[in-house]
């Protein structure tokens, strides 16, 4: 056996110019384009990375980005005037905090005062309770979201199938948990310190693994002909490595998302869904 790989670009692909059209009809229309800010604190070289990933996505569906970069010497309060003032910015649509954040600013405290309506990560509180709950409006952290897009788009059957999700970050664990027990599956949430773990991801009609670990999962973690989602982005070497070996896992299971490739290409293209629907409710609110 060798599995179906699932690549995320042509999903991307099709998303994209979707949005596009949607956001050259907004400028058209209003004279304003969408508008994302991105908040960063310092210049850690990961969050300067994820910064160009997001100029990318927003350049791709016309967008318009507005870094907001902060001093490292930044103190606590300094950070949460520059959040203030993109809340109240009616000009932004949506807002996102870079990670990592130097050590003396409390991320919490940063999210719990940032406003919903614009919380295009889905970190908010607020928006991981309506996620929760299965209630609108709310936002999906864009990873996640981006892989059940994926999934819809194979053709993958969730309706009572039992789904293990290795990882419970907040951001991609937990929500995609969640995701998959809106559809039905019955989910188990593992994580790194699970016992007996590889026999628990053998239960998994459909595995998805988000725990950092480089190719942590191998084939004899699979169930034969299950659907393997892989959300890992370590670099080693210069190369991009997954959670899962991808070559013994491949021989197992029925469909995997391989990386690079997979899960990767859709995830900044579902955050600018998210900031469409916030330009959507914004303007709305507006009476536009």
């Amino acid at each position: 056996m060798s599995a179906r790989l699932l690549k995320g670009r042509d999903i991307a692909g099709s998303l994209q110019n979707e949005l596009s059209a949607k956001f050259s009809e907004a400028a058209a229309r209003n004279g304003a384009r969408p508008t994302l800010a991105a908040l960063q604190v310092g210049a850690d070289p990961a969050a300067a990375g994820y910064l160009r990933a997001i100029r990318r996505a927003c350049q791709a569906v016309g967008a318009e980005l507005r870094p907001v970069e902060l001093d490292v010497g930044s103190s606590q309060v300094e950070v949460q005037a520059s959040l203030a003032d993109l809340n109240n910015d009616s000009a932004v649509h949506g807002i996102m905090i870079l990670e990592p954040l130097p050590d003396h600013i409390d991320d919490s405290r940063l999210v719990e005062r940032l406003e919903p309506a614009k919380d295009v990560d889905g970190v908010h509180p607020l928006n991981g309770g309506r996620l929760a709950a299965q209630r609108q409006p709310h936002f999906v952290p864009a990873t996640p979201a981006g892989a059940i897009a994926l999934l819809e788009d194979a053709g993958v059957n969730f309706k009572g199938k039992s789904a293990v999700v290795i990882g419970r970050s907040d951001i991609v664990g937990k929500p995609m948990a969640l995701l998959l027990l809106h559809r039905h599956c019955t989910v188990t949430i593992a994580h790194s310190r699970t016992e007996k773990l590889p026999a628990v991801a053998r239960q998994a009609d459909i595995l998805c693994v988000a725990v950092g670990q480089p190719e942590m999962v191998t084939g004899d973690w699979i169930k034969p002909g299950a659907v393997v989602v892989d959300f890992g982005t370590t670099y080693i070497g210069g190369s991009l490595k997954g959670d899962c070996d991808q070559e013994s896992v491949q021989e197992v299971a029925g469909m995997m998302t391989p990386v690079p490739g997979g899960t990767g290409p859709v995830t900044n293209v579902m955050l600018m869904r998210n900031l469409w629907k916030a330009y959507c409710r914004l303007d709305a609110a507006d009476g536009n």
